[in-house]
Formats: structure tokens, sequence, C-alpha cells
């Protein structure tokens, strides 16, 4: 696509956006007197205009029916999870049975861990890529530890040749270089420092092809591209949705298995009581039988408020598809890229650290200021531009398919390149 460094051009793209009536359906904190400028999609989604009435209609349930309300109604409580299954399905390329909306992506991944690390022999290995989200790191190496063995000896950070981001084939030349010592690999489906989206599908075939695992935290991909997982041959995922999907400040994650290992009854899992085969769940005999699919690693019953913001952003991407975002999503980083290195002032100061291709990358371009970047964001969020902050001297612009314009993404570099003028040209 050609572009051009003009308010016009930008507002002729937005009447052009299929999208574009999806933004009046968000609420924008107010800056200035006026709607922020609100690149900050990827630490936490704007909150749906419908979300207070999904939660209104459940908290007025819980005051007319209490405890009945687990049975009764439109919406028992207690197959709430399975309002999700649809949506989470279309989203993540999963199947129904493999997908479902419970805890929180920590607890999830933990979960996950417990099941799918099974170091045995000389098989113990475990990769992450180096400068994981300090969750997952964390949660890898306390499973090492919980069996014995050692994350000093056998917890591989792998690390980008470039300094920068990764190759496809320097991930699968690292895999394949481990061989039978590969018990699993756990990588993010989009980095969340770069923002570089990597090819799951090929990381996952290069681990199966040495008999490991392969898993993903999609915190930075759920709602952000599009996906296949079960296609792709992924053995396990999960994901937060407080972030591109919107359902709110600690909002609800999910998670995916395979329905190689779902179906599998005797698959290693940490059991609860909701995990129990709901047919025979209230016998309480304490005889574990497993739900068949992803439902049987859920815990216990669902937070029903935290679920209800949930299905309301997802009613909202109902509505539109992965594909018709993605579109948009390259356009607006493509034209976000654009007017950032085609400025000779506002190029001489920044490296995009995000891959140039479009193809390995989502919504987000994380921008290295060469100089005076603190107070280059300050002077931003001054501005009524909300983003986020990334030592050393990095901010991540993420403009949102769903509710951000191209019209934002013009605004936003115009005032960039002021405060670059102020702060950092000499």
């Amino acid at each position: 696509m050609t572009y051009d460094n003009t308010p016009a051009f930008a507002y002729e793209l937005d009447e052009q956006d299929p999208l574009r009536v999806f933004r009046s359906q968000f609420h924008f904190p107010k800056r200035n007197g006026k709607d922020a400028i609100y690149f900050c999609g990827n630490s936490l989604g704007l909150q749906p205009k419908v979300t207070e009435s999904y939660i209104q209609r459940e908290l007025d349930y819980w005051k007319e029916h209490a405890v009945e309300g687990h049975f009764t109604g439109n919406t028992p409580w207690v197959s709430y999870h399975q309002l999700s299954k649809k949506s989470l399905s279309r989203l993540t390329g999963g199947l129904e049975h493999e997908v479902v909306s419970m805890n929180n992506l920590t607890t999830n991944l933990h979960l996950l861990l417990a099941s799918f690390y099974q170091p045995s022999g000389k098989r113990v290995k475990l990769m992450i890529e180096g400068g994981a989200f300090p969750s997952d790191h964390y949660a890898a190496e306390s499973h090492m530890r919980r069996v014995g063995i050692s994350p000093e000896e056998h917890l591989i950070t792998l690390t980008p040749e470039s300094g920068k981001t990764f190759t496809n084939e320097e991930i699968i030349s690292a895999i394949k270089d481990q061989g039978e010592e590969l018990a699993l690999v756990l990588f993010p489906g989009v980095q969340y420092y770069t923002g570089q989206f990597f090819d799951m599908k090929a990381i996952a075939q290069a681990a199966h092809e040495v008999g490991s695992f392969a898993g993903f935290d999609l915190a930075h991909a759920m709602g952000n591209l599009p996906m296949t997982l079960h296609d792709d041959d992924i053995d396990f995922a999960t994901w937060c949705s407080y972030k591109y999907v919107n359902s709110g400040p600690g909002g609800m994650s999910g998670i995916f298995v395979h329905e190689k290992h779902g179906n599998n009854p005797n698959f290693p899992k940490l059991t609860g009581w909701w995990g129990h085969d709901s047919k025979t769940r209230f016998q309480m005999d304490n005889q574990f039988v497993p739900n068949p699919g992803v439902d049987g690693w859920m815990l216990s019953n669902m937070n029903i408020i935290s679920s209800a913001a949930h299905l309301a952003s997802l009613s909202i991407f109902d509505k539109t598809s992965m594909e018709e975002l993605r579109e948009k999503s390259i356009k607006l980083t493509g034209f976000l890229e654009y007017l950032l290195l085609n400025d000779p002032i506002t190029a001489k100061h920044i490296e995009i650290l995000t891959p140039s291709n479009p193809e390995e990358r989502g919504c987000q371009l994380s921008i290295f200021i060469d100089q005076n970047g603190k107070a280059i964001f300050d002077g931003l969020i001054d501005a009524g531009v909300i983003l986020d902050w990334r030592e050393p001297n990095v901010i991540r612009v993420a403009p949102t398919p769903l509710y951000n314009s191209f019209t934002d993404v013009w605004r936003f570099c115009g005032i960039f390149k002021q405060l670059i003028v102020k702060h950092a040209e000499k």
C-alpha cells in the first residue's frame, strides 16, 4: 500500500475502513478534555460500552436468585464456561472442546506445565526465549525445581543471534540441536518486548520431530492475530483476555489443549472438582473421572462477574473476524512505520525493534529512542497519548484495529516529532 503523510490521507483511510463502526462501542479515557489517543491495548484494552450491562445482568441475577442462579435461567452459572467456547474457537483456531475460559494466565501456565513438562531419562531440557516475560521464566524454573531438575543446567534461554529478533531458522536449528534431550519448548506467540510474531506451526513441528512437546503463551497474540492452533498441531496454549480481548483488568484467562491430549483420560494433570465429568460431578464419590477434552483441566467453578465482562467483549469480536482485524492491523502499523521512518527528524532518533515484515508482527511497534526517551514518553502522556514504557528507552505503540483510527496514528506521529525536536534534536 502507498501511504501519504497528510491528515487528509489518514481521514480518507478512516472513511474507507469497514471496522470504523466499532470505535464508538468503546469508552476512551479523557485527557485534556478530549478522548485520549489510546495505544496501550497491548497492556489493557479499552472497556466496551456493553460490558456494564453484561455485568449488571449477573449482579441482578445473584441478587434475585442467590444460589439458585447456578442452575436456573438462560445462562446458569454451572455451565457458564460453555458460553465463550464458540468465540474462543474462532479466535484461536482451536476446536470448541479444545478451548475453555478459566483462571488467570500464570495459574493456567502452571497447570499446563504440570501436565506437559514430563522429564524422563536424559529428556529433561526446557527451552524458553531469553528475555521471556518474568512469569513465564519463573514458572518454567519452578516446575523444573519441583521435579528435581536443575534450571541452571537444563533451562535453555534462547537468544537471537542478532541481539534483536529471531529468525525462524535459528529457533528451529536450536530445537534440533537439543534433540532427544529436549522435553518441552515454551515460547510466546508474540514477544512482549519486541512485538515479534513467531511461526508457531514451524516451532511445534520442529519440537515434535525431536520428540518434545510445544506450548505457547498467547498473552500478546490473543485477539491480535489469526491463529490455527488445532491445524498447527500445537500441544497447549494459554492467554489472558485483558489486553487485545478487552475483558477488564485481571480478566479471565483461557487454555487450549489439543484433542490428542485432551481426549486421553490418562494424560497427567492437576485435578479439581470442576474438571470431573459434569454428568457425575455431584455424586461426590471422590473417584476422579475427567471431563472429555480441555474441560478436564478445570479446577473450580467460574468467576461469573469477570466472565460476564469477558463475554461482553467477545460479543464484539463475534461481529467481525480476525481476518478483517488483521487486514486493518497491517495497514495501521504500516502507516505508523511509514510516518516514523519517512520523516528525517524522527527517523534520525529512533530504531524500530519490531520486525519490518508485517507477517512477523501484530499490532505493536516497539520504538527505541536514542536519547531523552523518558522525557519524550512523559511528554506524550501529558499530550494525551497513552502508551507504555519499557527500559531502556523503548515505547511500545499498539494501534489496535477494533478501536484505533488512522487519524490517531497521524496525530501521534506529529506529537512525537515535536517532542523529539524538543528533547532529542540537537
